[in-house]
């Protein structure tokens, strides 16, 4: 064998060890970071919950001067977009089931802020309505969103790129969404 040769097939060598060396270091990785996706702290899931309780909770005390509670607040977002509108299209807004929004329906009824009757030729169909006084919350309501982005340190870009983060998150929950391509 040449001088030549024997360089070429050491190179050669060199390189395979290297090369199974960087595989080996790159299975460690993958394998720790599979062990990694274990851990509490990197669970999508926890971060989320925990973010959602926190959040919900920050909104009490402002909501609590409006009289409502987060989940009579996205319903009066709702009826403040559009009055009247039914449960079912209420329901679908805030992709909850009728059934969980009767009650938040009947203590905003109470409270005189909507009212609820059965829509003129569709005895099936519950129509939601704000009355004036629900109305005129809205002028109280506008202060939240500032107030909110204010107690979370978040501007109000922030809040829309977080919030757009969140609708892909949803979408890619909804049924039928495994088939739509991610970017």
């Amino acid at each position: 064998m040449t001088n030549r040769t024997a360089d070429a097939a050491a190179e050669q060598a060199q390189a395979a060890e290297h090369s199974a060396a960087e595989l080996q270091a790159q299975a460690a990785q993958d394998s720790q970071a599979a062990r990694d996706d274990l851990l509490l702290e990197q669970q999508l899931c926890f971060a989320l919950t925990v973010a959602s309780r926190g959040v919900v909770g920050a909104y009490k005390p402002v909501l609590d001067k409006l009289g409502l509670t987060h989940p009579q607040y996205l319903v009066m977002l709702c009826l403040w977009e559009a009055s009247p509108r039914s449960v079912r299209d209420i329901s679908e807004a805030l992709a909850q089931e009728p059934a969980t929004i009767s009650p938040l329906l009947r203590r905003l009824e109470t409270a005189g802020f909507i009212t609820r009757q059965r829509m003129e030729g569709n005895e099936r169909t519950l129509d939601v309505r704000l009355t004036p006084r629900g109305a005129a919350l809205r002028e109280q309501a506008i202060q939240v969103p500032g107030i909110m982005m204010a107690r979370l340190g978040l501007t109000r870009e922030q809040v829309g790129q977080l919030h757009a983060s969140m609708m892909e998150l949803i979408a890619a929950t909804r049924p039928g969404s495994e088939d739509v391509p991610r970017r």
